[in-house]
């Protein structure tokens, strides 16, 4: 029975190798979030950009109706 082969740990060039291999992973996986993060704020704001935009137009029509405010609520 033989046992697996155990890297060598005096390999520099394959430690280098596998660090390099591990910081991309970390790296994508940073920019994974970060641009799910951004689409995120993206979509709220543009969400609350569209409640903007209706509340607008709807204060604009009362406007051009004549209506006040107070008496539009």
């Amino acid at each position: 029975m033989s046992q697996p082969s155990r890297p060598n740990p005096h390999d520099y060039a394959s430690a280098r190798r596998g660090a390099e291999h591990l910081r991309r992973e970390a790296v994508d996986e940073l920019w994974r979030g970060a641009d799910a993060v951004l689409d995120r704020v993206c979509l709220d704001a543009s969400a609350r950009l569209a409640r903007s935009t209706q509340r607008l137009q709807a204060r604009l029509r009362r406007h051009r109706a004549g209506a006040t405010p107070a008496l539009a609520a």
